[in-house]
């Protein structure tokens, strides 16, 4: 396995065996006497360039995956001999600030033997670095991952109780058009994405491109606070922010765009007893939150 994986990283079996530290004919031997004990060629050596095949490409980043939470674990029993591997959880920035931050906490104080790794980034669906689980902000897909609904997203225009005054007796259509839009940058999607959604279902027309962009959604609506500035923001998320009067929602144009956040994990996962307990416990915990705002 390792020389397969050392060899499918680099499409060479001298970079291989160098990466090893053994000569080339043993990686060679290795990588044949898997390619026997399944059954399939796992490169394609026929060209000048070694090539993965159709089952090379589906075994190795599984393997990648094997030996980085082997040495994860391993390297956890070093530090600790009692301690069991952190559950690496994936959690878009804006959900973590002003939902789950709470319920880490909670969860900490019930469960402080269980160490949990937090990671966040910007992405629609699954991130790039490998996780444990993922709270993942997308729309309705179907996928080989484990998926619960946690929650769905209604948003709306908001900005300061200041700009709604100023642009009072306008349609949203004008109040769009004449307030500074602010955006909340997708990787990998158009920079108006969410906006030009939102005036589809309105059936208005706007320019969605224009405005200034922010990496997370909190940042954008904390602009919006202090600024004459409107952002497209989930009001059940900001829920605390319009009952203290800082926010406001200028028009009745509440929509549900089709986007939600989802717990994926693979079903492999559902094995360890430690990642079922924390999926059920988050399930539990964004039902409750649900339940209470409806």
């Amino acid at each position: 396995m390792r020389a397969f994986d050392a060899v499918g990283q680099r499409l060479s079996f001298t970079a291989g065996a160098q990466a090893l530290n053994v000569s080339q004919s043993a990686v060679s031997r290795h990588v044949i006497s898997l390619e026997e004990l399944l059954g399939h060629k796992l490169f394609d050596r026929s060209g000048q360039a070694l090539v993965l095949t159709e089952a090379g490409k589906v075994l190795l980043p599984e393997v990648g995956k094997a030996f980085d939470r082997l040495e994860q674990t391993m390297n956890a029993i070093c530090a600790n001999p009692a301690a069991s591997r952190p559950i690496r959880i994936h959690i878009p920035p804006t959900l973590l600030q002003q939902v789950v931050m709470p319920m880490i906490q909670a969860f900490h104080a019930e469960h402080p033997d269980i160490r949990i790794d937090i990671s966040s980034s910007h992405a629609v669906g699954l991130p790039s670095t490998e996780t444990d689980m993922a709270i993942v902000f997308d729309r309705p897909n179907i996928d080989d991952r484990v998926t619960d609904l946690l929650w769905m997203v209604r948003v709306a225009p908001v900005c300061a109780p200041q700009t709604a005054e100023r642009h009072q007796g306008k349609t949203l259509e004008q109040f769009l058009a004449d307030a500074p839009l602010l955006h909340v940058k997708l990787e990998g999607q158009p920079r108006g994405l969410l906006w030009s959604a939102f005036a589809n279902q309105c059936r208005i027309a706007l320019d969605s491109d224009r405005g200034l962009a922010f990496d997370a959604n909190a940042l954008a609506v904390s602009y919006a606070m202090q600024s004459d500035g409107v952002a497209l923001a989930d009001i059940d998320m900001f829920a605390p922010e319009i009952a203290a009067g800082r926010l406001v929602i200028p028009y009745d144009a509440v929509i549900n765009d089709g986007f939600g956040y989802y717990l994926k994990l693979r079903a492999d996962d559902l094995a360890d007893p430690t990642i079922s307990m924390v999926r059920s416990w988050l399930i539990a915990r964004f039902a409750a939150r649900v339940q209470t705002e409806g």
